[in-house]
């Protein structure tokens, strides 16, 4: 179980840090080569911002001034992947706290709970990356088979691939992560604490506990015989 759970936090670690690197890049998009005339100078804009670069190196960027002026798509997929990120990180704090490996968070019970809750994090945030990315992904995609869209056509760019597998290993990390937990359920639910009795002489002990306090005293209970049994001596029948 510790060792699922184990592999479960590194698959979300790695997707948080590919929906932050995902975040923060600026190739959601690039020219296309096959709508371009001039194909030295290309331009690939992201979340915050617009940038141009040439052939020689130079790359020159700008940022969004306003929000106001942006277009919807573009303010939504801000907000998902914020909200992915910020589900990813104390998704991560929870798992970490929850684990079974691990010496704090109180209980069994109690760091169970928190483990189940830092996989659903985690399997949320995954979900609002991958939203994120199929949104942006498919308004290029529709813009660049419209035969009747004029301005300049874009392409996919690489912060989507990186989004789209960094969803997929939180996703993945939430899913781990109940499982280990239903995997824990049923072996605590197909080994019941069975109750062992022990026979003697002139009682039973229904527990391990008593059996051995039993064992240890040293002394067996006395016999007892009927009352009729004393009236009997060594002449009875004689």
């Amino acid at each position: 179980m510790s060792g699922k759970q184990i592999v479960a936090l590194l698959a979300g670690l790695g997707g948080l840090g590919a929906t932050i690197g995902a975040t923060m890049s600026n190739e959601w998009k690039t020219t296309s080569r096959a709508s371009s005339v001039i194909t030295a100078t290309w331009v690939f804009q992201g979340l915050w911002k617009n940038c141009a670069g040439n052939a020689i190196g130079a790359v020159h960027c700008r940022q969004h001034h306003t929000i106001f002026k942006l277009e919807g798509y573009i303010q939504v997929c801000r907000g998902l992947m914020i909200s992915a990120v910020c589900l990813g990180f104390f998704a991560t704090a929870c798992a970490l706290v929850g684990m079974k490996c691990t010496k704090i968070g109180g209980s069994d019970q109690l760091k169970a709970r928190i483990a189940c809750f830092s996989g659903l994090q985690y399997f949320i945030g995954g979900l609002c990356s991958l939203t994120a990315c199929s949104l942006y992904a498919h308004r290029i995609m529709s813009e660049f088979f419209d035969p009747l869209f004029v301005e300049q056509k874009y392409e996919l760019g690489a912060a989507l691939f990186i989004g789209w597998a960094g969803s997929a290993l939180c996703i993945l990390g939430g899913l781990v992560f109940f499982l280990s937990l239903f995997d824990g359920f049923s072996k605590s639910s197909s080994n019941p604490d069975r109750r062992r009795y022990i026979y003697s002489a002139s009682t039973y002990v229904s527990s391990p506990e008593k059996a051995q306090n039993h064992s240890t005293n040293g002394r067996r209970p006395p016999t007892e015989y009927s009352s009729t049994s004393k009236n009997f001596d060594k002449n009875a029948y004689v």
